[in-house]
């Protein structure tokens, strides 16, 4: 059997640079999409009249399109063999970008836009399965560094892209950048991506499927709306809680009772695994997150163009990149435990540093936090993926690789509405508190040259004192949203202790499709 294996990953082999390039392209189009669409919301806007409200639902109904989808991958890859499921995907993907682009309305957008997250959420989980599948066991880091490039990099070089696409063209294009990368990727997997075998055998939970949908749909839709409706101050937000809630409680009880249920409990029994969807759920907290807040950042306190925002933030990906291509090559040889305890410390370090950030800063000291940042991602995915599935059976791999990514989307998610929300709140209570202060009586006032600009009995005063005031509230707001980030960081340090290395009996585990 060993021997048949390793015949197989040598004809593998022969073809193993060019699978590699096209999964990369597929997980790049995919990861793109998550941020490419942000920059140009306003334009959108303006083009179909559609309210703020209205338009923000560009964003969340991919999220929740994809977070609903990514859960089957395995059945799927299974049921209908995991080269057609992929040349599924990436078609269906860029037609659908083709569809966004060609949009006259917003109901087409949002529309074509779950198109998009349906048939983009198998994109990441089949990218990992097919390079841990055609990759020998020593060289599953490095494979795990080529495909994070895409993963990571992606959300970051969204905004740049998007920003210019915008500006020199139209929003249009930044769904039309998606047609010659998926079309380049689809050509390339007709050509050298072999087949697999399928399981005809193979049946999907659909109670499973349905209460876990069901839940993943109702979470995002609260977290989409809750700040708008005041949270549980609303009954709409309440009944999406219960909905969720309950949902999730027929799905568990489902899960552990079932012969056959949609996410195999097994796989929790994996400590590694277990350990590293959680992992992984708080990396997509603090890295979105930090994404999410920092182009308003830029451009509203620090009156950056939208262009310049996204070039700032870009140094990020270089960092990113540089420091995954060099632990993909330590994976295996230095302990994955080490590797990760240095990406929390650098990542923790850099929401530290941004803690002290104010719009007087300089775009270098920006770009040197971002690539420090950009550096300590790179240490926590790379060994990250590979500790988290590189110990399950191969014929698990590809629904761990689901889960793992889903667990990455709710953290996302989550993430990115708490720091939003917790910016509202605590920007009001900063207003508030410093107003407080703020008073006619204040002997700051006696200054003539503070009256003079900031007179509290003047209309145009008062008017000036409130901008001044807004803008320390918000500064104050963002410091607190980053120490948030900082610890939650931080809290993910005793799960090291949880992780043990792959055992050597993992290698049996690698299978090279026929």
């Amino acid at each position: 059997m060993v021997s048949a294996m390793a015949a197989d990953r040598t004809a593998a082999g022969t073809n193993r640079g060019m699978i590699t390039l096209c999964v990369i392209l597929a997980t790049l189009m995919q990861a793109l999409d998550t941020t490419i669409a942000n920059v140009a919301l306003p334009y959108m806007q303006g083009s179909v009249a559609a309210s703020q409200d209205q338009i923000d639902w560009v964003l969340t109904s991919y999220i929740v399109a994809a977070a609903i989808m990514t859960p089957p991958t395995g059945f799927l890859a299974a049921r209908f063999g995991l080269k057609r499921l992929f040349l599924v995907s990436v078609g269906g993907f860029t037609v659908a970008s083709m569809l966004c682009g060609m949009a006259q309305s917003l109901t087409q957008i949002v529309l074509f836009r779950v198109l998009q997250g349906a048939f983009g959420a198998a994109l990441v989980p089949l990218s990992q399965s097919v390079l841990f599948t055609i990759y020998p066991k020593e060289r599953q880091g490095f494979a795990m560094g080529l495909f994070g490039v895409g993963v990571m990099v992606g959300p970051v070089l969204g905004p740049v892209l998007g920003g210019w696409l915008t500006e020199n063209y139209s929003w249009r294009y930044v769904f039309y950048i998606n047609l010659p990368i998926g079309i380049l990727g689809l050509l390339g997997m007709i050509a050298f991506l072999p087949d697999t075998p399928r399981r005809d055998g193979e049946r999907l939970d659909w109670f499973g499927f349905g209460t876990l949908s069901l839940a993943l749909g109702a979470l995002q839709v609260m977290l989409d709306r809750g700040e708008i409706k005041d949270w549980f101050g609303s009954g709409e937000i309440i009944i999406e809680a219960v909905v969720a809630a309950s949902a999730f409680y027929l799905f568990l009880v489902h899960t552990f009772t079932a012969e056959k249920p949609f996410v195999r409990p097994q796989l929790f029994r994996d400590r590694n695994f277990a350990a590293g969807v959680v992992f992984v759920a708080v990396v997509g907290l603090t890295y979105y997150a930090s994404l999410a807040l920092q182009p308003p950042y830029l451009q509203g306190l620090m009156n950056y163009p939208v262009v310049t925002a996204g070039l700032v933030m870009g140094p990020r990906g270089i960092g990113t990149m540089v420091s995954m291509l060099i632990v993909g090559r330590l994976v295996g040889r230095v302990d994955m435990r080490i590797l990760l305890g240095i990406g929390l410390a650098v990542t923790a370090w850099s929401f530290n540093a941004m803690t002290g950030w104010t719009p007087d800063i300089s775009q270098a000291q920006i770009i040197d936090v971002g690539m420090v940042q950009g550096v300590g991602l790179g240490f926590l995915f790379v060994p990250l993926s590979a500790a988290t599935l590189s110990t399950l059976p191969a014929e698990h791999r590809t629904e761990g690789a689901g889960f793992y990514n889903l667990s990455r989307n709710i953290g996302s998610s989550v993430g990115i509405s708490a720091v939003n929300a917790l910016l509202t709140r605590n920007m009001q209570v900063n207003h508030a508190t410093i107003a407080a202060h703020v008073t006619a009586v204040n002997r700051g006032f006696e200054n003539p040259g503070v009256a003079h600009f900031w007179d509290p009995l003047t209309a145009t005063g008062r008017a000036a004192l409130d901008a001044i005031i807004t803008g320390q509230a918000q500064i104050i707001a963002y410091i607190d949203d980053y120490k948030l980030l900082m610890i939650a960081t931080l809290a993910v340090f005793p799960l090291l202790l949880v992780f043990r290395r792959a055992s050597a009996a993992g290698k049996d585990h690698v299978v090279v499709p026929e």
